[in-house]
């Protein structure tokens, strides 16, 4: 069933949630990754608010949905969507980074916080998602498996390795989202090492895999529902996604993969985002 108008505005208004949010926390960490989050903040709100089974009710229950952040440095944003669930508490967003908080700069496994794994390394979150996927089959749970990735981890070997094993072995409660930029610190993907067409590369590898816009929150939610009802293969959804999307200072910029806003620039993206000029002036400090 299509999302309704007001459901999707209220995903859309978590999206940008989570865009405050991000640049709030990596502006008072004074380092970071904005640029990620922040494109990634479309799809990721779709998919924690309407698909993934996931909440402070049911964090230790062992047949629930699963999430793993491949592309761990983008954090701020997953950090942002379990406060909105209950998960963590809003206030401790701003300790993001800071010695002793829970909430580092790459997911740490806490399942109190709803977090399922550790991820930072590139290349081994969908290994991971993988087993997390044909175990919840072994053990008959109605459980989905949800990986994210990018285009830049799409560079490690280990994802192939992992695709072909997933598809061979039936991992059909499995869906990989793949963050689809272009970006990656040292400059553009294409420039980089260009991983090319991955819908075609997943396909290969005998996986139901399709182009999204990553920032039409209807495309998104019909491609997951799409996954939910695919029962030959694991699914593969390549996200074309703009880094920086919301603040367009960002936009298209490999500069801002890994670089904290300063007081200005906070709060140009604060006020661009929508945040009151009051609200601004109080969040920057």
């Amino acid at each position: 069933m299509a999302l309704t108008t007001q459901r999707r505005d209220e995903i859309a208004e978590a999206a940008r949630q989570v865009r405050i949010d991000t640049v709030r926390m990596v502006h008072a960490a004074t380092c970071g990754h904005p640029g990620g989050p922040l494109g990634m903040a479309d799809f990721m709100a779709t998919l924690f608010m309407e698909h993934l089974r996931l909440d402070a009710s049911n964090r230790h229950a062992p047949d629930r949905d699963r999430f793993v952040l491949g592309n761990g440095h983008t954090c701020a944003g997953y950090y942002s969507l379990l406060a909105q669930k209950g998960l963590i508490e809003r206030d401790e967003l701003l300790t993001f980074r800071k010695f002793g908080s829970p909430l580092q700069g790459h997911p740490h496994r806490n399942l109190d916080l709803g977090i399922d794994f550790s991820t930072g390394s590139l290349g081994n979150s969908l290994s991971v998602s993988v087993g997390m996927a044909l175990a919840a089959k072994l053990n008959g749970w109605d459980s989905r498996i949800y990986s994210a990735s990018s285009d830049g981890e799409s560079q490690e070997g280990q994802i192939w390795e992992a695709a072909t094993a997933a598809a061979h072995h039936g991992a059909t409660n499995l869906t990989v989202l793949v963050d689809f930029n272009n970006v990656q610190i040292d400059g553009h993907m294409r420039d980089v090492m260009d991983v090319r067409d991955l819908r075609v590369k997943y396909d290969a590898f005998g996986w139901h895999a399709v182009d999204v816009d990553g920032h039409d929150i209807d495309a998104i939610d019909a491609a997951l529902v799409a996954a939910r009802e695919e029962t030959s293969a694991p699914s593969a959804l390549i996200l074309h996604t703009k880094i920086g999307q919301g603040v367009s200072f960002m936009h298209d910029q490999p500069g801002w993969h890994g670089v904290a806003p300063n007081d200005e620039q906070a709060r140009d993206a604060l006020l661009e985002l929508g945040v009151a000029e009051a609200d601004v002036a109080a969040m920057i400090g």
